[in-house]
């Protein structure tokens, strides 16, 4: 039901709720209601008024808007217990009361009103009544009265049947689209109103602009249309549609069409027709076709009920047409994306990430799905478990897949030297800039911009990147003019970036910026189902690469590497796995275990947790490399590390100088 109870200021109509979907129904009660003789108000089941014209509230001597809400006793008085057990029996019975007399005096009337009330059951397309119609009509004397009656009957059943089968017709269409599945109930609904005996619709053929017949209701026609699908020539119809008006047209003007449909409805003995175009704004769908063997059975009074009718029918037309429209592009973009969901598959943009683990294929799914829109992602995941790897995957598989792929490690570059980095400089910006430079922003313009290790960028250069990304321009560094620039961003961390927000180490409002498409990539030890895929494709590189021939791993080996830690991820297995390959000296791979030995005499024994295990492993290492960091033979390259996260690691788990370095000498 509408909720809109905006007041008909022509009609002088209180307001009322309509069914949606119902284009003219008020205009039916604004000529009704305007009456001045006649009195009229809608009840609710429980009596209370929905609506009702001046003058019934006139002769109530109550203002029209007081009544709304309020029930018959309530506005009424005592006089509720002469009309109460009228409208009662109506709610109970379904059937009308007509004719009931009732003389009343009402507060601000001097004289008794003598008045014939007739009670109107309205029902839904369910036949249960849901509203009761009241009409009251005033009379002075006897002869008025007679006069007055049967055509104030007569008007009022036709108002009403003509709102019920509005009602009826809208809820038909409620249900179903189709026009065409329910035309028979929809031509049963009219001829109750209009007595007709042949209806039909048809439309316009969008190529041929011929009208072509879509369903007929003609109980009883003589054959003579049976087979006739596509109607050409100058017909009725036709003409309705061009002028885009309703026509009604006798026995005399149905002969002066040379159609063959005007000449097979007179054929069928059909003496009125009336013609309804389907309008709707961008063009007329169809026409809607009345017949009747009557003469004069349409008039102009109907053709006002026959155009709501008509539009709401060419309504339920598009939108089924839309709905059919919408179910087939459906039906195409689920090939298409089992296409090309096949085509990402098959093109391997993954290719460097090895693993069947049911959560990597998660998060590869996930990416996978981002990746063909420019929303940033956020990568999140320890060192060395593949966070450039997939940043490169969703380039491969964006729209920006041919433009530049441009990658700033945030943490290997000094804080003074980073803003210059990805933003560029003027030639004597600062001390050393001899030349103009071009920063990284500027170089991924239409392409991507992976910002590893996100996390380091210092507090007083965040919101300049922050800046790009709300409004994708900056300025290089002394320079005032702005440059505009369309990229894409990738950022990874290893950090615990909500930790820093809430350290105050990074703002908030680049975070949200960032943790737009957040991705978490598991650690090696959450899927270790992987690690003998692996350790198989990096001993079959390396070996390829040294020259060697690598036939077996040893059962005792494999196991160990599935149940280790893995602290520095797939990273440190591959230069595990290099280091073993370069120690096999036959077809069997010797893999250096006691690099895998957990000394941990240090700690406690009853801690187990991950950051203990890997404090223990960063601990053995720097001692086995004399405190040394990076460089070919550094602790950093044995963990499989960049130097600046292990210095990061080192941090972080408060390993001092002190516990690895004179303890190892």
């Amino acid at each position: 039901m509408s909720t809109d109870f905006g007041a008909l200021q022509a009609g002088e109509l209180i307001p009322f709720a309509f069914p949606e979907g119902l284009a003219e129904p008020e205009k039916l009660l604004a000529a009704f209601f305007s009456s001045s003789t006649i009195g009229l108000c809608i009840l609710d089941t429980e009596l209370r008024f929905l609506a009702i014209n001046k003058t019934l509230a006139a002769m109530n001597g109550i203002p029209a808007g007081n009544h709304l809400g309020k029930t018959v006793r309530e506005v009424l008085g005592d006089f509720a217990d002469v009309v109460e057990p009228q409208l009662l029996q109506v709610l109970a019975t379904g059937n009308s009361v007509l004719n009931f007399e009732v003389t009343a005096v009402f507060p601000g009337t001097a004289e008794p009103i003598y008045a014939i009330d007739h009670f109107f059951p309205i029902k839904n397309a369910n036949g249960a009544v849901t509203r009761i119609g009241v009409v009251v009509n005033e009379v002075t004397g006897e002869r008025k009265l007679q006069e007055s009656l049967l055509d104030a009957t007569a008007k009022i059943r036709k108002q009403m049947q003509s709102l019920q089968m509005l009602l009826e017709v809208g809820m038909i269409l409620a249900e179903n689209w189709n026009v065409r599945e329910v035309f028979p109930r929809i031509s049963a609904c009219i001829r109750r109103a209009l007595r007709q005996e042949y209806a039909g619709f048809s439309l316009q053929d969008a190529s041929t602009g011929l009208l072509v017949r879509q369903a007929e209701d003609f109980p009883l026609s003589r054959g003579f249309m049976a087979g006739v699908q596509i109607y050409k020539g100058h017909s009725p119809g036709s003409l309705a549609m061009s002028e885009r008006t309703p026509l009604i047209f006798a026995k005399q003007d149905l002969q002066t069409f040379e159609s063959e449909i005007a000449m097979q409805l007179l054929a069928e003995g059909l003496q009125s027709l009336c013609c309804i175009p389907l309008l709707r704004p961008q063009a007329p769908l169809g026409v809607l076709v009345l017949g009747s063997t009557r003469k004069d059975a349409f008039h102009p009074e109907d053709l006002t009920l026959l155009s709501q009718v008509a539009q709401q029918l060419a309504v339920a037309i598009e939108n089924h047409r839309a709905a059919a429209e919408i179910g087939v592009l459906k039906q195409r973009l689920t090939a298409e994306r089992r296409y090309l969901e096949g085509e990402i598959r098959s093109k391997d943009h993954f290719a460097e990430i090895i693993g069947e683990s049911p959560l990597l294929k998660g998060v590869l799914d996930e990416v996978a799905t981002v990746a063909a829109s420019d929303a940033t992602v956020l990568i999140l995941g320890e060192t060395g478990t593949g966070k450039e790897l997939v940043a490169r995957g969703i380039h491969r598989m964006s729209r920006r897949a041919d433009r530049a792929f441009i990658r700033v490690n945030c943490a290997a570059i000094p804080t003074g030297l980073l803003e210059s980095e990805l933003f560029g400089h003027e030639k004597g910006a600062f001390t050393g800039a001899i030349l103009q430079k071009i920063g990284r922003m500027e170089l991924a313009d239409g392409g991507t911009l992976f910002l590893d290790e996100v996390g380091e960028i210092a507090l007083e250069l965040q919101p300049k990147l922050l800046r790009v990304l709300q409004d994708h321009e900056f300025e290089r560094l002394g320079s005032t003019r702005t440059v505009k620039v369309d990229l894409r961003l990738i950022a990874a961390t290893n950090r615990d970036l909500e930790r820093s927000v809430k350290e105050g180490e990074f703002r908030s409002d680049l975070f949200y910026r960032l943790h737009v498409f957040p991705v978490r990539l598991p650690a090696l030890r959450e899927r270790r189902e992987d690690i003998p895929l692996l350790v198989r494709y990096f001993v079959r590189r390396f070996a390829r690469r040294l020259e060697k021939h690598i036939e077996t791993i040893p059962k005792e080996a494999m196991e160990l590497l599935k149940n280790w830690s893995w602290p520095g991820n797939v990273r440190e297995l591959e230069n595990l796995m290099e280091r073993s390959v370069l120690l096999s000296d036959g077809p069997v791979l010797r893999v250096p275990l006691s690099e895998l030995q957990v000394r941990s005499t240090a700690a406690d024994p009853s801690d187990h947790t991950l950051d203990t295990a890997e404090r223990e492993h960063i601990i053995r290492v720097l001692r086995e490399t004399n405190g040394v960091i990076s460089g070919p033979n550094g602790a950093a390259q044995r963990l499989g590390l960049k130097r600046t996260t292990l210095q990061s690691k080192m941090q972080r788990l408060q390993i001092s100088r002190q516990e690895y370095f004179h303890r190892g000498r």
